[in-house]
């Protein structure tokens, strides 16, 4: 650890030496989405929660099976050279019968040359993944202590809610919230 401080990269003790460690991870990941986002049934397909003084999160759920659920997560920012920049984007695959939830893809667009916290051929399967998951666990925490909610029925948040005729920037056309 001392080696990644010296090289000006910070990462949050403790540091995984282990596939269990991860396990680890993704179980508070899952205990976070669950508390942002609710039951696997109620989970609106598409959805906006806004609060007073921050950023819009946007969900879209990409993908349900019966014991899995993807979802896309992120902020947009207005961008001069695309429009709209989704940051962070994150690609997460949710297990409800394992009680996980792990990054599947964290897409982002470098603005220093130098920046190489997610650079795949840098680091080991291992490292690159608790990054990524420890990413989420620390934004999930945010984004909770900041009021974001997607369960419909959450009334003790000071957000609000938009789960109907949601514009999802990127994809230039309004989406439902019916899961098929």
């Amino acid at each position: 650890m001392r080696d990644t401080l010296q090289q000006g990269r910070i990462l949050a003790p403790p540091l995984p030496s282990t596939f269990s460690g991860l396990m680890e991870m993704y179980e508070a990941n899952y205990i976070h989405i669950r508390k942002l986002c609710g039951a696997k049934e109620s989970m609106p397909a598409v959805a906006v929660s806004r609060i007073s003084m921050g950023l819009d999160l946007y969900l879209q759920v990409l993908e349900q099976t019966k014991y899995t659920t993807t979802i896309a997560l992120t902020y947009y920012f207005a961008d001069s050279e695309s429009g709209f920049l989704a940051y962070p984007d994150l690609k997460i695959r949710i297990y409800f019968d394992a009680l996980q939830a792990e990054v599947m893809s964290l897409s982002y667009r470098r603005q220093n040359p130098n920046f190489t916290a997610f650079k795949h051929e840098m680091y080991p399967s291992l490292m690159k993944r608790w990054r990524m998951n420890r990413f989420l666990y620390k934004w999930l925490s945010f984004c909770d202590r900041q009021g974001h909610s997607f369960q419909a029925n959450e009334k003790s948040r000071q957000n609000h809610l938009l789960t109907e005729n949601v514009e999802i920037p990127l994809q230039g056309s309004a989406a439902s919230s019916t899961i098929v």
